[in-house]
């Protein structure tokens, strides 16, 4: 009984155990729909908001006020730096998701971490963007990832808790082509 009630990286190994069961048992708790809203505000400023989602078969509505992002450049790319760029974001999305993937799964692997830090590169050239060269891709043209563990971990477990960083969502997303379908409302 103890085992179920021990936390591990933030985790109760019961919670683990029990949404892992609750979907093998009815695999549609597994299908979330997530959702942001953005507005132009001038310039290359906008602003995203984060609140509603679906998931667990229903509506969430355990968010009381939307998470609010501003979105601009800095002025070398002709912004004001209202806030980071959206490419920016994108290594944020990508860091938090592969830092949060690798400490739940070592926690359902039983593997206790004391700290994990990671430092990302994005290399991108604006000529892509800028319509100035076609053979030049519009977003990143490599992404380099450092991670920094520490805790009481051999060199095997540490290699394990690199190949979860894999299993992140983002890192998928941004991996792999997905299709993105673009709208006129």
């Amino acid at each position: 009984m103890e085992t179920l009630h021990k936390e591990i990286n933030g985790f109760r190994s019961k919670d683990i155990m029990d949404t892992v069961n609750a979907i093998q048992s009815n695999p549609e708790i597994a299908k979330f729909k997530f959702r942001a809203r953005n507005k132009w505000i001038s310039g290359g400023h906008n602003r995203s908001s984060i609140q509603d989602f679906y998931g667990a078969c229903t509506e969430d509505d355990s968010r009381t006020s939307p998470f609010v992002f501003d979105n601009s450049e800095p002025p070398i790319l002709l912004g004001n730096n209202e806030g980071a760029n959206p490419v920016e974001f994108i290594l944020h999305g990508l860091a938090g998701c592969m830092t949060t993937t690798m400490v739940l799964h070592a926690a359902a692997n039983g593997i206790p971490v004391d700290h994990v830090e990671s430092f990302l590169e994005g290399d991108l050239d604006v000529q892509g963007f800028l319509g100035l060269d076609d053979s030049v891709r519009n977003g990143y043209q490599k992404i380099k990832v450092k991670f920094k563990i520490q805790g009481n971990l051999t060199e095997e477990q540490k290699n394990q808790l690199m190949t979860f960083v894999y299993k992140s969502p983002v890192f998928d997303i941004v991996t792999n082509k997905i299709p993105v379908a673009v709208s006129l409302q």
